[in-house]
């Protein structure tokens, strides 16, 4: 919705697409410390695979291994994301620049940032939305978003860090005419 405003938006989780691709130092270092077995045939990486490996308990029965797998990629992500927001204020000094991420806070990168923006919904809204979008059944749905929201700060530890929240949890018109004020805020600020 703020793409379709002209809002400048990259997003954290291509980038890190990007950056797993074979022959990226980021690729090298996920295989090296996750070993080969999270490789598709063609040598790229099997993305449910690592996030088994990741996010599930390893081979030992240990504890979730995201910790290190954020600590491989987020600084790599970061940096890029960086990167793309000097090139945005070179090039358009008034634009607004927007990355969108669920783990800006998790990675200590929210210092990179003027604003903050938080988007939520009511949590079994997540797991439907998730659901739908991979056509899976509820049930593993709900176990693969509780998993992943393990990792991440609870969502009114992120609402008292934000500049501004978005819920999304209403109506579809609900949610643009919400974000519809925030691009109003940000263009003014931008302006000024």
């Amino acid at each position: 919705m703020f793409a379709e405003l002209g809002v400048q938006l990259i997003q954290a989780d291509h980038i890190a697409h990007q950056l797993m691709q074979p022959g990226q130092p980021v690729y090298q270092q996920v295989v090296q410390h996750f070993g080969s077995g999270i490789l598709n045939r063609d040598g790229t990486i099997n993305r449910p695979k690592l996030a088994e490996e990741a996010f599930g308990h390893n081979a030992q029965g240990g504890p979730s291994r995201i910790s290190e797998l954020n600590r491989i990629v987020h600084p790599a992500v970061i940096r890029q994301q960086d990167e793309w927001m000097a090139k945005i204020g070179r090039e358009q000094p008034h634009a607004i620049a927007m990355v969108e991420a669920a783990l800006i806070i998790e990675a200590g990168a929210a210092d990179h940032f003027d604003r903050l923006i938080v988007v939520t919904c009511a949590e079994e809204q997540r797991v439907q939305r998730f659901a739908q979008r991979l056509k899976i059944d509820v049930q593993p749905a709900r176990e693969e978003v509780q998993r992943r929201m393990a990792a991440q700060l609870p969502d009114v530890e992120k609402i008292q860090k934000a500049d501004h929240v978005i819920d999304n949890s209403g109506s579809l018109d609900a949610t643009e005419a919400r974000v519809r004020q925030v691009y109003e805020l940000l263009k003014k600020e931008a302006e000024g």
